[in-house]
């Protein structure tokens, strides 16, 4: 029995959602402490003058109005559970009115190639029917809340963003979009069970449960070739899909225009909504090998826009050559709730050794009903207009993922490191050595102790790091006993949500933006969303995702760290002449060896 339904069958008695009611509220840190913790992270960029002034700012926003502000969110916070909750979600997410799918949405490879699914022409509807499957036993499985509660040091996760992994979907608005979840469990009542499949510019859905049964592997191959004989033997479709790739407004006004045309395309809209997720059943045959994910990284998160609906939480995409990647709205949830169900689905995959064991009864079920939009020439050139600004855009975007596989997680533990401290540190090094400055980093660290608790920032770019890379660029310097200090003082607690509500206090209150935030320490060091180096860790398993820079100017690097890998995505754009992700991620994995290198000569 695989581990999560071990877990499920050793405790009946929890339910997945059973603690949410008791999970404790978000607390509100003290005001000193996240105001101490934010000159400790500054200082790494300014000189002395300017840290004195940045001091004097700060001591005036503590004693002034930043004292009210936080007395006010204080208030807030007791009439709350969760008080950053919907500023979050709003500020981070749905107020954006830049093209999200390009910059928000997260995605990456399935690692299937490393054992059952090698690359395989004529295998992409065989496999997507069973990946499909495990994706749907495990809907089922949330349905009745057996997916397991997740824990850390026995303290209880929320379980909240799972709810958003199925029948969930973003609608876009002229000043702010919204967010649609349709998802029940079997005690709350209906769920929507219909599936959205993509192909060639076309739509078409089918359901995911025929007379109360959760449809087969053979009877999801009927229904994919049904819409692929189709798609490849008729012309292709308008590709509507490309418009949820468009900037929000745009995207907004054309949604309303496509409305007034004909009402019905209002109903085919709110189906794709309200479906459990997407089947992108792409043309592509990106190549991979274990050690280079990259082109189907790559095509995961900017692939073709007319087989991916931006918009919805979950869109699996299936390959030509039996390669799948998924690719995700980051609004409903980060990236470990999704990480928990693709290794469910690994797992059940590896488990049956990539085949269906069970029955190839097909039971006579409704074929798939094609969603056919009423469009006019307006529609089909906005279209194009779309599809032509899309490409453009993410041509000059670089990545890359390749994969560390000298020594990973195992080794470092043996030398008494943590390795995600060992990465980030990798990480400061190869930006201070290529960029000759420290580099501000953000890092995700959850609050998922907390009700409806999501994210929040650490700040890996410490003095003592900055410190210890000039330490290892100088040749006379002692660097082993550095290597330690820093591993102790690693990494800066999040102040940075406070710091955030504080400022939408102001914003609500009608008042003046406070100092603090018009001060160049606080855009140099990465607040307002100017971090040059975007990274996490997305865990210890063989999955592993990306996003984009957060800036023009910066990087995304995302890694995983396996016993005996780290796998690592790195990207920035073409455009900006000072950046270049290849030699940023090839710098990582030398500083890797470097580090490795010095606790060796440390006798660590």
């Amino acid at each position: 029995i695989s581990a999560m339904e071990k877990q499920v069958l050793e405790s009946p008695e929890e339910r997945t959602f059973q603690y949410q009611d008791s999970l404790p509220s978000l607390p509100v840190p003290p005001l000193d402490e996240s105001l101490s913790k934010y000159l400790d992270a500054v200082k790494p960029f300014l000189n002395q003058e300017e840290y004195q002034r940045t001091e004097d700012i700060v001591k005036k926003f503590e004693n002034g109005i930043g004292k009210e502000l936080h007395q006010k969110l204080l208030e807030r916070a007791k009439t709350r559970r969760n008080w950053l909750e919907d500023w979050w979600l709003n500020v981070a997410y749905l107020d954006l009115r830049i093209s999200t799918q390009i910059h928000c949405n997260m995605g990456g490879p399935g690692p299937y190639i490393e054992h059952y699914w090698p690359q395989k022409e004529g295998t992409q509807i065989e496999r997507a029917c069973v990946n499909i499957w495990h994706t749907l036993k495990f809907w089922d499985l949330l349905r009745v809340e057996k997916v397991a509660i997740e824990r850390s040091r026995n303290a209880i996760l929320d379980m909240n963003q799972f709810r958003g992994l199925f029948c969930t979907c973003k609608i876009p608005g002229v000043t702010r979009d919204s967010l649609e979840n349709f998802f029940k469990t079997e005690a709350e009542g209906e769920c929507p069970s219909h599936l959205t499949v993509l192909c060639r510019g076309r739509v078409f859905v089918f359901d995911g449960v025929h007379e109360g049964n959760i449809v087969t592997p053979p009877e999801i191959f009927r229904q994919l070739t049904y819409i692929q004989k189709r798609c490849h033997s008729e012309p292709d479709g308008p590709g509507l899909a490309a418009l949820t790739s468009s900037e929000r407004t745009k995207w907004a006004e054309l949604r309303e225009y496509l409305i007034h045309l004909d009402p019905k395309n209002l109903t085919l809209l709110k189906k794709i909504q309200s479906s459990l997720f997407v089947i992108c059943l792409d043309d592509a045959s990106p190549h991979a090998t274990p050690e280079d994910y990259t082109e189907v990284m790559r095509l995961g998160l900017i692939g073709d826009p007319t087989v991916r609906w931006g918009d919805k939480s979950y869109n699996g995409i299936f390959f030509s050559n039996g390669l799948c990647a998924a690719f995700c709205d980051h609004s409903p949830f980060d990236a470990m709730a999704l990480i928990t169900m693709l290794s469910y689905i690994e797992e059940k995959i590896i488990e049956n050794e990539g085949k269906w064991k069970g029955s190839d009864k097909v039971r006579d079920l409704p074929w798939p009903e094609e969603l056919v939009f009423t469009v006019d020439q307006k529609v089909i050139s906005e279209i194009e207009q779309a599809k032509e600004w899309y490409h453009q855009k993410v041509s000059d975007l670089q990545l890359v993922n390749y994969v560390f596989t000298s020594f990973g997680k195992a080794l470092i533990r043996t030398k008494k490191l943590h390795p995600d401290t060992f990465v980030q540190l990798a990480l400061q090094l190869a930006y201070y050595k290529c960029h000759g400055r420290p580099g501000c980093c953000y890092e995700t660290a959850m609050t998922r102790r907390f009700y409806h608790g999501r994210t929040e920032t650490v700040r890996p770019c410490t003095v003592e790091a900055v410190e210890w890379c000039k330490s290892m660029l100088d040749p006379s310097d002692e660097k082993q006993g550095m290597l330690l200090l820093v591993m102790i003082w690693f990494y800066l607690p999040g102040f940075d949500r406070h710091l955030l509500g504080l400022l939408l206090i102001a914003q609500e209150q009608g008042l003046p933006v406070p100092e603090l935030y018009l001060d160049n320490a606080f855009t140099v060091s990465g607040g307002g969303g100017n971090f040059i180096l975007s990274t996490s860790l997305t865990g210890y398993t063989r999955f592993s995702g990306s996003a984009l820079p957060m800036v023009q100017h910066g990087y995304g690097f995302f890694y995983a760290i396996r016993d005996d890998r780290i796998v690592a995505t790195c990207s920035s754009w073409k455009s900006c002449p000072e950046t270049d992700a290849e030699v940023l991620c090839r710098t990582v994995f030398q500083c890797f060896q470097d580090m490795l290198q010095l606790t060796v000569a440390a006798q660590l």
